[in-house]
């Protein structure tokens, strides 16, 4: 995003992954899946009321913006959180949750299903309470200097990895289902929420 608001933005969306699962109804978003420890006494977003929060980064939209917006939604723009912790990354994030050194953080969805199946002994220490979203899924972008034809020659090997073999056992690995076209609009839906917070006065978590 921080790219794209550049005027003008040095590059464009090609295309975005659409993943597997049914809560993804066949089209290119994600989900911020809110995390607590097993053993938390909180089973809702809205319990987490002077609960320690853990973020990846504040230009993430799955890890804040989108926390920030449904706080906003809320009417929680004064402190809601007891404190707020910056990590670095959402495998952080998940760890320090797991470890119960913090209450509870919001996952993009693709990561956190990566990291529990790559990592068992966290589907036991962990357990999701909310999913906020959907939110269109971030793109593979190009440079707007490229020419025209390999703008469209990348998006067309994107667009058909999934019909072959090799390509859909990788693409499994990051439970990627298929790329589909998409281009700036779409990521709207973004935008709206980053300005309804801002114009609501809530600029930080």
């Amino acid at each position: 995003m921080q790219l794209a608001r550049q005027q003008p933005s040095p590059v464009e969306p090609v295309a975005a992954p659409v993943l597997q699962g049914a809560r993804y109804r066949g089209q290119p978003v994600y989900f911020s899946d809110v995390i607590v420890h097993r053993d938390s006494p909180h089973h809702h977003f809205v319990d987490l009321r002077g609960a320690s929060w853990a973020y990846n980064d504040p230009d993430s939209h799955s890890g804040y913006n989108i926390s920030r917006f449904t706080l906003m939604q809320m009417g929680e723009t004064q402190g809601f959180f007891g404190r707020v912790v910056e990590t670095g990354y959402h495998q952080r994030s998940i760890r320090l949750v797991a470890d119960r050194q913090i209450d509870a953080s919001a996952i993009d969805s693709q990561v956190l299903a990566v990291e529990l199946r790559d990592h068992p002994e966290l589907a036991a220490q962990l357990r999701v309470i909310d999913s906020l979203g959907p939110s269109t899924i971030q793109p593979v972008v190009v440079s707007v200097a490229l020419p025209a034809k390999l703008k469209t020659g990348i998006r067309d090997v994107l667009l058909s990895l999934h019909t072959d073999t090799s390509a859909r056992d990788h693409l499994a690995r990051g439970f990627v289902e298929r790329f589909v076209g998409i281009d700036d609009a779409a990521y709207d839906d973004i935008r709206a929420m980053e300005a309804a917070a801002e114009k609501a006065g809530f600029p930080h978590l």
